[in-house]
């Protein structure tokens, strides 16, 4: 008998379940919000029946918090295999930034959870930003001991984990959304991203070009 045929097990059934009612609260959640997820909704664009529901989640609140930590970790995986193996650190930094764009394109809703969770779910919201934060400071601390990076102290490698994220987060909501949909950012927003992490900003006082007369 082929694989594929094979029943599922109880505890996959659950798993299954649980997959399925994930993707139909983030599908609600970035058409409705937070505020018009209710199980109705949910369980009706998972086809499950609501007393299926609670045997998964003791409430709409429970499913909630768990979304983004969810979708947070699936959105990491998707990054994480999009960065080229035996590239540089500066050219992985720029593959996780054209990863996250990418993301953005398969899963349109992730920018409205995220945004809406620091009111309706601020735990999950805040547990995000702390695994992403430390993930990507470890990053950047490896980075350096391999004298691959300016060397920033930790304290301010803090700063810059947090002025990045930051960039790619008003990124996404001026280049990566348009017209109600999600749409591929310019190219001209990865060169000036890349430029920035790779070469700074301003010059110094002695690269300066000349004063035009």
């Amino acid at each position: 008998m082929a694989d594929s045929a094979r029943k599922l097990s109880r505890s996959e059934k659950n798993e299954e379940t649980r997959r399925r009612l994930f993707q139909a609260a983030a599908k609600v959640v970035g058409e409705h919000g937070y505020a018009g997820a209710s199980v109705s909704r949910i369980t009706m664009e998972a086809n499950v029946a609501q007393g299926t529901f609670y045997n998964h989640f003791a409430s709409r609140q429970e499913l909630l918090d768990h979304l983004l930590p969810t979708l947070g970790e699936e959105m990491l995986a998707f990054i994480e295999a999009r960065v080229p193996a035996g590239a540089t650190d500066a050219e992985q930094d720029i593959a996780r930034c054209k990863a996250f764009f990418e993301f953005l394109n398969v899963c349109p809703e992730y920018l409205r959870i995220l945004n809406e969770a620091e009111f309706f779910a601020p735990k999950a919201f805040q547990a995000l930003m702390t695994m992403i934060s430390r993930g990507y400071l470890r990053v950047l601390q490896r980075a350096r001991r391999r004298g691959a990076l300016v060397p920033y102290s930790d304290a301010e490698l803090e700063v810059i984990v947090q002025t990045l994220l930051g960039a790619r987060a008003y990124l996404s909501r001026r280049y990566a959304y348009g017209e109600g949909r999600t749409q591929a950012v310019p190219e001209h927003v990865l060169t000036a991203y890349a430029k920035l992490v790779t070469e700074g900003l301003f010059r110094a006082a002695e690269e300066e070009p000349a004063s035009s007369p």
